[in-house]
Order: C-alpha cells, then structure tokens, then sequence
C-alpha cells in the first residue's frame, strides 16, 4: 500500500459513509410510513425496491436523466449553483440509490413481523406515536436496523456501474475503489487491481464479521450476579 494512491480508498469510505447515513433515516421512515399505507403501498413498496432488481448501470442512467443538465430539475440545480453530475455528491446519490433497498426491506420486514400487541399496549397509556415509535418500536427493530444498515454501507462501498455513470472515474474526486480496479484493468495493472479488490473485500467481510459478533453479543441473555 506503501506505493498505491490510496484516494479511493479515502474517497470510497467517504462516499459510503455518506450514502448509509442518508439512507439510514429514509430507510427507517419510507418502511414505517409504507407499513401504516393503505392504499397504493404495494406501488410505493415497488418504486423504492426497484434499484434492488434494475441493473446498476440502468440506475445511473435514471439518476444521470434527472440530474443531467436537459432534465427540468437539473437545469433547476445549474440555476442556483449546484452541480451534480461528476462530482462527489453524485458518487453519494449512486452509492445510496443502489444501497437504499437493503436498508429498507430490512427495517420494512421488521415492522412488519414485530408483535402489533406492544403498541397497542403503549397507546393505551396514552403515549404519543413519536415515543411510541422510538421508545417501543425502534428498541425492537434495532437488530434488524443495523442489519440493514451494515449491508447498506458494504454494498455501497463495492458500487459502481451506477457511480460511473453518474460521478464518473475522475482519479482524487470521484474515483473510488471498484472504479480504480476498472481502471487498473483497462490499463493492464492487474497486480494494482488485485491489491484493490483484496482492500474492498476485506473490509467488507470485517464489516459483516464485526455485524455478526454485535448481534451475537446482543441476543445473549446476561446472567445476573
């Protein structure tokens, strides 16, 4: 690592960090709120699952369509000065449309199975539905949160077909590991390439490894002295 430029891997642990702290709160209130929905949630459940099941690539393509400077709202963001397109908030908005459905079909799959009773109970008493959901349901969901969250951040480390469609490959902006391991192998590196790909897969099994000890940790009833 001595001789490698290490900005991707700067870059990617930035843009991942990022993306998982956006779509931790969206995750945990778009899954609430489609659980309450009575009508058109299966719709609504469909359009934020579907970067899960489209190509990452065809993901960028959407994202470069409404950030792009022809689109209505990218012509808006050119007016006041922002810039999206090849740029480092547009690795963000990849990294966290692609890493978005993990988290929320975690927390989603958790509300649902959680126990309707213990709410009840606390409306009973008159708590109000914002305590109820921190004090109540968020404890319970807790395991299945960071779960999702914990497989948000890794996926949006490895991402890229949407990230190069929409941020690019420029080395030290928005280069970040996958797009340098492309780039070393376009360029016949491949010892370079296999140093990053050895970096992104280990932390990535340190993250899933430490998840697991945590939740182990976490369901282990402790003994009372």
């Amino acid at each position: 690592m001595a001789d490698m430029d290490i900005s991707p891997l700067l870059i990617s642990i930035r843009v991942a960090f990022t993306a998982t702290v956006v779509t931790f709160f969206l995750g945990v209130y778009l899954a609430s709120l489609t659980v309450k929905m009575q009508k058109g949630k299966g719709l609504l459940d469909g359009i934020l699952t579907l970067p899960l099941v489209l190509p990452p690539t065809v993901v960028g393509f959407f994202l470069l369509l409404l950030f792009g400077k022809n689109s209505l709202f990218g012509n808006f963001l050119s007016s006041v000065n922002i810039r999206i397109v090849f740029t480092w908030q547009g690795a963000v908005i990849a990294a966290a449309a692609v890493s978005f459905p993990l988290v929320y079909r975690t927390v989603r799959g958790a509300l649902e199975q959680l126990d309707p009773d213990l709410v009840f109970a606390a409306r009973t008493l008159g708590i109000s539905e914002k305590r109820i959901f921190w004090r109540v349901v968020f404890p319970n969901i807790l395991p299945s949160v960071i779960a999702g969250t914990v497989l948000g951040f890794t996926r949006a480390m490895g991402e890229f077909g949407a990230t190069i469609m929409l941020a690019g490959n420029i080395p030290g902006r928005t280069q970040t590991i996958s797009t340098a391991v492309y780039t070393a192998m376009q360029a016949g590196n491949r010892p370079l390439a296999y140093k990053w790909v050895a970096v992104v897969c280990s932390i990535s099994l340190l993250t899933v490894v430490v998840m697991n000890y945590w939740n182990k940790a976490a369901a282990t009833p402790r003994r009372r002295v």
